[in-house]
């Protein structure tokens, strides 16, 4: 009888993940690119009156506007950009597939972005779990089977005297 071959873990000594207060960052840059477009987009459909509405969604143009707009382009940056947003491109990071290291799919980069909200359950705790988690993957990354990525750095550091 055969053993069933066993696949050997590709170890990748160039590359680290990425942990909690970068993908922070990356996540607090996005959010400024992002929100001044939405921000406009909504104020030339609702007049400036938009922010004194107190509904979650104040119509189908809100909704795509809010909603689907910020998805779509998000998860078409993971699948044609190199698995990074604009600012996970400042902090050097990308998202890839937890098993094989290689880009990820739309069907991954889908289940990632709805995984956002299930992360956003309990105070934000599936995106605190990044800063525990030993492949620093938080819900999302989990769900979707995807992790966040750098290369190390490489340069030494030397001086002269010393």
């Amino acid at each position: 009888m055969r053993t069933p071959c066993r696949e050997r873990a590709m170890e990748h000594p160039d590359l680290e993940y990425v942990g909690f207060w970068r993908r922070f960052a990356a996540s607090l840059i996005d959010t400024v690119l992002l929100l001044p477009i939405v921000y406009a987009l909504a104020v030339m459909v609702y007049g400036p009156g938009y922010f004194l509405d107190t509904r979650l969604i104040k119509g189908g143009a809100d909704f795509i506007i809010s909603w689907v707009l910020p998805a779509v382009l998000v998860i078409w940056l993971w699948v044609i950009w190199s698995g990074q947003t604009p600012g996970k491109r400042v902090i050097g990071a990308r998202i890839v597939d937890a098993e094989t290291g290689g880009p990820v799919s739309t069907k991954q980069a889908i289940i990632r972005y709805l995984g956002y909200y299930v992360s956003m359950l309990g105070l934000f705790i599936g995106f605190f779990w990044v800063g525990f988690d030993p492949k620093k993957q938080g819900w999302h990354d989990h769900m979707a089977g995807t992790v966040v990525v750098r290369k190390k750095a490489s340069s030494t550091v030397t001086f002269a005297k010393g």
